[in-house]
Parts: structure tokens; sequence; C-alpha cells
């Protein structure tokens, strides 16, 4: 029987949701680091791989409507990280070449770290400082075994790890407008013009 549109969006809402369910740290441990870069005057980067980094370019995206100095690694544009400032990387499975050379760059010039993680054992955890763990499948979970051939149709190759960032960082979001005393006015007026 195929599922309704409704059915589908209710079981891969639910999925996400129950990411959150079984953590509670990831939300502080996120709005505390942005809020001490911007209480300190720093800028934000962002950097992660694939669909994990294109959910960071949505939040660095906000965060420059949040009015903070916010870029992602490998823009032509992107200036160089300094000690004042914080990357905050994503390594669902733990850690990735790239994402752990531009880790260890940053904490060469006395930056903070904030890894996102599914994984906080992984090659990535030595370069941080603080660690927003987010407990949800990735696609490395599906190679291991006991993983069932069928259990991930729905939201394949680390789909709930992505989603599950998405959520977190409009909750980090929300929280960062009230810390920084930001108004959806003053938000949307930083929003581009050039479209």
């Amino acid at each position: 029987m195929v599922a309704s549109m409704s059915e589908l969006a209710s079981h891969i809402c639910s999925k996400i949701q129950s990411v959150f369910d079984r953590q509670t740290v990831a939300l502080d441990v996120t709005v505390d680091e942005i809020s001490g870069v911007a209480g300190r005057k720093g800028r934000v980067f962002v950097h992660g791989v694939g669909r994990e980094g294109l959910m960071l370019k949505a939040l660095c995206m906000r965060l420059t409507h949040l009015g903070l100095s916010a870029h992602c690694v490998g823009d032509v544009t992107t200036p160089p990280i300094s000690s004042s400032d914080l990357l905050i990387a994503s390594a669902g499975p733990g850690g990735f070449p790239t994402v752990d050379a531009i880790c260890g760059v940053a904490r060469s010039v006395g930056a903070r770290v904030l890894l996102i993680t599914a994984k906080p054992s992984g090659s990535a955890s030595r370069y941080a400082s603080a660690v927003a763990l987010l407990m949800a499948q990735t696609m490395a979970d599906e190679d291991e075994e006991g993983v069932e051939e069928n259990s991930c149709m729905l939201l394949p190759m680390g789909s709930v790890y992505e989603g599950a960032m998405f959520v977190l960082f409009e909750m980090v979001v929300f929280r960062l407008a009230e810390v920084l005393g930001q108004t959806p006015q003053a938000v949307t007026s930083r929003h581009t013009n050039l479209e």
C-alpha cells in the first residue's frame, strides 16, 4: 500500500523528533558557543561536507541575518580565521579528512571549534573545543552490521542526521534572536535584496 504524503511527512518528522528525545544539550552548547563569539566580537565560520555542509550554509545565512559576521569555509570572500573566532564543523559519522584538516587549522591559530556529530569518539573530536551531539543515523550507520536493508528507504544516507541539523539550527536561531536582542524586523532587514 502506498502511503499518503501526510503519512510520509509524519513518519519523517517522527524520526527526526526522536533524535531530540534522546539528547538535550546540543541546543545549549551551540547557543553558548555562538553567543560567546558574538560577545567577544569574533566571527563564525562553518564547514561540512555534502548535505551536512548545505545545512551549515543555511545556518550561516541566518547568523548573518542575526547580525553576526558569518562565513562559509571555501567561499572566495572568507577571511582568515583567528583566535577570537569560532568554527562550527559537522562530521556526522565522527570525522572526514577534510573536516579534520580544517578543524586542525582553526585550532592551530587558537580559534574555538564546535563539532556537531553523531559519533563523538571520531577523529574530528580531537580538535573540538565543544561538541553538539546529535544521536541520529548517518550514512556510515548503513554500512554497519545489524542495520536492516530496508530500514533506510524513506530517509537514506544520513537524512535523519541532516534533518536533525536543520531542526537544531532553527531552534538555535530562535534562541539566539532572544539572547542577542534581535527583533524580527532587524533580522528581516539584513536579508539580501539582490534576488
